[in-house]
């Protein structure tokens, strides 16, 4: 088990997350090591193109208004407890 580098949490399972969306030239870019509502919680909320135009870094992401928010929130979780995550409406209206 790893540290979620978004929101801090210890002993959480940790996937790799592309700052820079595979799709848009960030393949072998730089990645952070993210837990898995983290992750979920980004994609939920954007799409890989505004990812790519201002989220590309951990600091970008812990700043923006609608994850942080989701931050403090998930901070305040236990590492096993295990959520749902869905797709913002406005990110549903985008696609």
């Amino acid at each position: 088990m790893n540290c979620c580098e978004l929101c801090g949490r210890t002993e959480v399972e940790t996937t790799v997350h592309h700052l820079l969306p595979k799709e848009m030239g960030g393949t072998f870019g730089v990645t952070a090591n993210l837990c898995i509502p983290c992750h979920k919680q980004i994609h939920a909320l954007y799409t890989n193109q505004e990812i790519a135009t201002r989220l590309t870094t951990v600091k970008e992401l812990r700043e923006d208004e609608k994850l942080s928010k989701f931050i403090k929130w998930i901070r305040k979780q236990p590492a096993s407890k295990i959520m749902k995550i869905k797709k913002s409406n406005e990110r549903k209206r985008r696609k």
